[in-house]
């Protein structure tokens, strides 16, 4: 009687093995899987912007709340963020790629005259938005918004201004928005490039340029530190934390926002974009990435998948136009 009792554990011992799904799963996926093992990010500016400071921030969020691990950042530079979205298309049908991107890309691939554009890549989501700011540094003469635009309408050449963008990106839109609320023409602007906002603010610092405009996560510290001066900021609202007007409060009709998002590479699986889509939807939920919206003075906008490429076909136009209108494209 022993052998078929031997025989009826062992079949119920492989039952359960086969019915009963293991405690831990292998690989990352054992969270929610969403996790895509083995993921990059790609970083088309150079440490410091407002680019890598998104992606560096979302990865170490998504990371700390358990989404997935061991994601690699890296940045490839150059031509305002069209070398690093050469490199996305390039990658055709890799699941285990994406990029952090935001408006800068959608101007530069006008002024750059860019073979490759947003429309060829996988849209994955829009995940912030951000005011841009105008800061001077510690030693700057002007002490307030009025004093350097003042300056700015009496001698435009000889006030340089500095952006984080190539032209056509926010940094750059921003302030010929506001030179032209000020009367300054748009054409009269010195504006000073520079691939990201790490640059940017050695620059400011050094004296290099009389004002930058950038975004406000990119000089938090530096503000904090005593070391750059807010003198007002480009949205709707003023920003908690800094001590600084809107334009609008200060009397120039500007209103400007950038925003910032996640593309893939094009030809994505079904299942490789539904998992690119869904990893980066389940970062809103987490109490990390509303902690990192708070303490950057970001605004969530999230947008995912399709409706983040209608939207990124709409602000392809709307940067053709305003380049068109002020004569810069």
């Amino acid at each position: 009687m022993r052998q078929p009792r031997a025989w009826l554990a062992a079949l119920g011992a492989a039952l359960l093995v086969t019915c009963v799904p293991p405690l831990v799963s292998g690989g990352d996926d054992r969270t929610t899987g969403t996790a895509i093992p083995g993921l990059r990010v790609l970083v088309p500016n150079a440490p410091g912007g407002g680019y890598d400071l998104t992606a560096r921030t979302a990865v170490k969020a998504l990371e700390e709340a358990g989404l997935s691990k061991n994601i690699e950042v890296f940045n490839l530079p150059g031509a305002g963020g069209t070398v690093g979205l050469g490199r996305i298309v390039g990658e055709r049908g890799n699941g285990r790629l994406a990029m952090s991107m935001g408006l800068g890309v959608v101007g530069s691939v006008h002024t750059n005259r860019s073979p490759s554009t947003l429309a060829d890549t996988t849209p994955v989501a829009r995940l912030i938005e951000e005011s841009d700011i105008v800061v001077v540094g510690k030693n700057s003469p002007y002490r307030t918004i009025r004093d350097l635009v003042a300056a700015w309408r009496a001698r435009p050449r000889s006030v340089p201004v500095g952006g984080g963008s190539s032209p056509g990106g926010p940094d750059h839109l921003a302030p010929m928005l506001m030179a032209r609320a000020a009367g300054v023409p748009p054409r009269q602007v010195n504006y000073v490039p520079f691939d990201g906002g790490g640059e940017l603010t050695a620059s400011i610092l050094g004296g290099k340029v009389g004002f930058g405009m950038t975004g406000v996560g990119e000089t938090r510290d530096q503000i904090a530190a005593g070391e750059l001066r807010p003198l007002a900021v480009t949205g709707a609202r003023r920003v908690p934390g800094i001590d600084a007007p809107t334009l609008r409060e200060a009397g120039l009709d500007v209103e400007f926002t950038n925003w910032r998002g996640i593309v893939a590479p094009p030809g994505l699986s079904d299942r490789d974009r539904d998992r690119m889509v869904a990893l980066w939807t389940e970062l809103q939920r987490t109490e990390q990435w509303q902690k990192a919206l708070r303490d950057n003075g970001w605004t969530p906008a999230f947008l995912p998948g399709d409706r983040f490429r209608a939207f990124i076909a709409a602000e392809n136009g709307r940067v053709a136009s305003v380049l068109k209108e002020l004569g810069l494209a």
